[in-house]
């Protein structure tokens, strides 16, 4: 037999690593370790399992060749000796070897190596507040939770549900709940927005709307302060505003490494508790390789190490620790946070930093936001797809895009294209060239990705001048904040006339597009004007032939009327 590699860890960057190595050194003799009955399954459809998108749980484990993916499949299928129900006790490194005991039996032994992989992923976050011990508290830790939760739903046992933490494993909970079960379903998030740090206030307005329309309750800036029974059974959850009725409560309030074996072997693991390693993805010790949510992955844009719970990332990772385990010398460059979610009959993406990120990184960072159409405007099934750039001011650096619109696949076309212009360290210059793929079903001839380039070009030049539209909001609200403000309306009369009727003339102009140049004289020169449309496209244009005539006391609401309508705002005509 040629070298012993022995992986602990047997979901996602395990079972990848394990696999690798196989096919590079067919001699090899691999072992996957790991403590739990179930492996190698898609961790990420865990939510559609629950929702019934899914109907069994072996599809999460099954190859697309519908074989389920356990011991006798690895053994048979692909020469790796998979252990489950086994439990790696500790590290020799001197020695290299790994003490292993089986779950069941409590029988010992020792497993020598010449590699050892560490893949063991994540374990999640608990809040410390009284009652979450209580049975009918879940987190989305593995599997077996999982099926625990579907079991329950199916049962009937199951009318109101409380899911704590608005990221996206919480969003997709809640929407597994509600869709297809119709579980009165709660989002509680502490943050001041779903999906904090991830995506700007802006795009996580329109989901919380979204999600709000689709029966799911919303509420942020409240934390779960206890949760009550009855019988040791969860019946409600309280929070300094309001008790909610709750038969299940689902804790998704992030994850942290399990590092415990590799501390313990005296491997670097940083403050955080991420295992540490090198663009090899070697540990501290050379013969010891780490991959998957357990370790410490650099974001590219931002330049710093954090936890990076993906299952796209570990199978990606597990690959380069085959690689170099074979002599294949393989460097991982990092991450820049890419991701895409379902909604009901939404989907929000993003890649890189948000404009709020960016900021808290130091660089002198602006975006832009914009309401493209996917598809050219002709063509039957043509959505709009709002996008928003964040890019550095001085050295014109793309740092991210955001997206949000229909079900579909044109929010992720335009974010996977801009992940690839980020991962290289491209400029808006980059995607404002960037060649896309063109034809009227399935995009517009100057693509929405370039468009959003080209306002973030304008913006960084200076030929351009926003209104943000959470200071729109706020102006909306109260008009005595800012006086001498004024909207003027370019879209159609039988559009503008509501604001007009409802706020008068000297606050709302309404003034065609097509008229501009034909009426600017009767347009106020001691008022800032708030130039609106549905898109921000023609207010853009609008703004520059002002500045020409001597009227640059004006601003454009970016992204138009296209992002209002999706935020859920109070005032907006029914």
């Amino acid at each position: 037999m040629g070298k012993k590699i022995v992986i602990i860890g047997g979901v996602a960057a395990g079972p990848k690593s394990a696999c690798r190595v196989k096919r590079l050194l067919p001699d090899a003799e691999v072992t996957i370790i790991d403590q739990d009955s179930l492996i190698s399954y898609g961790g990420c459809g865990i939510p559609y399992y629950v929702s019934g998108d899914v109907s069994d749980e072996k599809e999460l484990r099954n190859t697309s060749f519908h074989m389920t993916r356990d011991e006798a499949f690895f053994l048979k299928a692909k020469g790796v000796t998979a252990r489950t129900n086994t439990r790696a006790l500790d590290i020799d490194r001197k020695a290299k070897v790994v003490h292993i005991e089986d779950v069941h039996t409590g029988a010992k032994e020792s497993i020598p190596y010449d590699n050892l992989v560490l893949a063991t992923g994540t374990k999640p976050n608990m809040l410390p507040i009284p009652g979450a011990d209580l049975d009918g508290v879940f987190t989305i830790s593995d599997l077996h939770k999982a099926i625990a939760i579907k079991e329950r739903i199916a049962r009937g046992e199951v009318s109101q549900a409380v899911v704590i933490g608005g990221g996206a494993i919480g969003i997709e909970m809640a929407e597994a709940f509600s869709d297809l079960w119709g579980i009165k379903t709660t989002i509680l998030e502490f943050m001041p927005q779903i999906m904090p740090r991830i995506v700007d206030w802006e795009f996580a307005r329109m989901l919380e709307t979204h999600l709000t329309e689709s029966g799911v309750d919303v509420f942020t800036s409240e934390a779960a302060s206890a949760i009550e029974g009855e019988n040791g059974k969860v019946r409600r959850v309280v929070t300094p505003k309001r008790t909610l009725e709750a038969d299940l409560v689902v804790m998704a309030v992030g994850v942290r490494a399990r590092s415990e074996l590799a501390q313990a072997a005296g491997l670097l693991v940083s403050p955080m508790g991420n295992i540490v390693v090198n663009e090899r993805l070697q540990t501290s010790d050379p013969s010891i390789y780490a991959a998957g949510d357990c370790i410490e992955v650099k974001n590219m844009v931002s330049g710093k190490n954090s936890i990076a719970p993906m299952g796209s990332l570990a199978n990606r990772e597990g690959r380069i620790v085959g690689d170099n385990i074979a002599g294949i010398p393989t460097k991982y460059k990092g991450w820049i946070g890419s991701f895409t979610m379902k909604a009901f009959e939404r989907c929000i993406a993003a890649t890189g930093l948000s404009l709020e990120s960016a900021l808290a990184e130091g660089f002198d960072a602006a975006a832009v936001t914009t309401a493209q159409s996917d598809r050219a405007h002709f063509f039957p099934t043509e959505a709009i797809i709002p996008l928003r750039l964040v890019f550095d001011k001085r050295t014109r650096k793309a740092l991210g895009v955001q997206g949000f619109g229909p079900m579909g696949d044109a929010v992720l076309a335009r974010i996977d294209a801009a992940a690839a212009i980020i991962g290289q360290g491209g400029t808006i210059d980059d995607l404002s060239q960037l060649e896309m793929a063109y034809a009227p079903p399935f995009a517009t001839a100057l693509d929405a990705l370039n468009a959003t380039a080209n306002a973030a070009d304008n913006l960084a030049a200076g030929r351009l001048r926003y209104v943000s539209i959470r200071d729109f909001l706020a102006w909306m609200e109260d008009f005595a904040s800012h006086p001498d403000w004024v909207a003027l309306d370019l879209r159609h009369p039988n559009e503008t006339g509501h604001f007009v009727e409802r706020y008068g003339k000297e606050k709302w102009l309404s003034v065609p597009y097509i008229e501009i140049r034909d009426r600017y004289q009767e347009l106020p020169k001691d008022k800032t004007m708030l130039i609106i449309c549905d898109a921000g496209t023609r207010s853009s244009e609008i703004q520059i032939v002002l500045d020409y005539l001597g009227l640059s006391n004006n601003l454009v609401l970016g992204g138009g009327f296209n992002i209002i309508r999706r935020m859920g705002v109070a005032w907006w005509p029914n």
